[in-house]
């Protein structure tokens, strides 16, 4: 009987074995979960310099940009610029065929040879119908003054007047003649300008100082007025077209301090400043544009890379501060998790200037305070839960 006894408890052990197992992990679940201190990382609130910023995302873009495209239609001869190549204000970029240019001009150059020939032969007329209506004048005179002496018939005198009408209408005839003439002589130095000037557009000149971007065609083919041989652009002014949230248009203005962080190079900053702002927000993001003029570049920098700008807008030299990262949100409003006696105990906060890596604290904390955050973003802390510092 007792050692039935004993094979019965020896059983009920057995059975009991996977609940007694499951209780313990459960358990241990439940402490891992519910009172085991969390890992934070923790920082100490003090008095410090901050500096306000307003950020933005943008890209990287010239003031002036210019696409080189020729002003006939021709077959392109040379391209004497390539990518990458920085070139000055009138410096040969393409060439054009311009051997019928050059026939133009040549034509151009004969008629106007020829107008000015056949001016100098209406001159020589227009000299001529002058001394003849002088001549007649003259004659007409004398007749006059002998038909009043009664010396010659009336005959005489009639014959004197027609000789001198006859004069007359030569010399507006070769008056008409040269005018007509120097209007043609006028016409064909237009016409010779033109074609010279035709034939200038065979080749193609920077139009100022900058860098070619791109270039678009190789000689050979066809090209035709607006299609794009190179791109230039412009290094006396480059700039961030950075996009900026319109709650922060009260705060800029031109000329404002700003500094740049360009993705290829996160951990440099190149100083710059405000060089214009947008009149235009975004009706889809409410978001506007702020021209920030870089000072410097990167070595290798590309234009359309993409950088943030942060905007200078206010400074004070002794302020309470806390990082970013360090802030929490509840109900829609900022605070801070402060350490109490081993618990994360949340406290709302009022802030003041913000900046990329501090933000300004005006009520609700005090200097000394220990603040945390989870060392594990994943892992959110709650208002008193225990925590362990590092």
């Amino acid at each position: 009987m007792e050692c039935v006894f004993h094979s019965m408890k020896h059983i009920s052990f057995r059975k009991l074995l996977p609940w007694l197992a499951t209780l313990a992990v459960l358990g241990f679940v439940v402490y891992f979960t519910k009172f085991r201190p969390l890992p934070v990382a923790v920082h100490t609130v003090a008095l410090g310099e901050v500096r306000g910023e307003v950020m933005g995302t943008g890209v990287l873009q010239p003031r002036v940009q210019t696409t080189i495209s020729p002003r006939i239609q021709e077959r392109l001869v040379e391209v004497l610029a390539n990518q990458g190549d920085t070139v000055r204000t009138g410096q040969l970029l393409a060439r054009l065929d311009d051997g019928e240019l050059q026939r133009q001009v040549d034509v151009a150059q004969a008629a106007l040879t020829s107008a000015r020939a056949t001016e100098e032969r209406v001159r020589v007329d227009e000299a001529r119908a002058a001394a003849v209506e002088r001549q007649a004048r003259e004659s007409h005179g004398r007749t006059t003054k002998l038909t009043g002496a009664r010396i010659t018939s009336a005959s005489d005198f009639d014959k004197s007047i027609e000789q001198l009408r006859i004069a007359e209408s030569g010399r507006q005839l070769a008056l008409a003649t040269t005018t007509e003439a120097q209007q043609q002589v006028v016409t064909a130095e237009k016409n010779l300008a033109y074609q010279r000037e035709r034939l200038g557009f065979a080749q193609i000149l920077s139009p100022y100082d900058g860098l070619i971007t791109r270039r678009d065609r190789d000689p050979g083919g066809v090209v035709v007025p607006g299609s794009s041989l190179l791109q230039l652009i412009s290094t006396k002014e480059i700039w961030i077209s950075a996009w900026v949230d319109e709650t922060a248009s009260a705060g800029l203005a031109v000329g404002q301090s700003a500094h740049v962080v360009f993705r290829s190079e996160p951990g440099k900053v190149y100083p710059g400043e405000v060089a214009r702002l947008g009149r235009e927000t975004d009706r889809e993001t409410r978001e506007f544009l702020v021209d920030v003029r870089v000072r410097e570049l990167p070595p290798n920098w590309t234009v359309g890379q993409r950088a943030e700008v942060f905007i200078e807008i206010g400074k004070k030299p002794s302020a309470l501060t806390v990082p970013p990262h360090f802030l929490a949100w509840r109900g829609g409003k900022p605070g801070v998790f402060a350490v109490e006696n081993g618990r994360a105990r949340w406290r709302e906060a009022k802030l003041g200037l913000r900046g990329r890596d501090e933000v300004e604290v005006l009520e609700g904390l005090s200097a000394g305070t220990v603040i945390c955050r989870p060392s594990d973003a994943k892992s959110p802390l709650a208002d008193g839960q225990r925590v362990a510092g590092p």
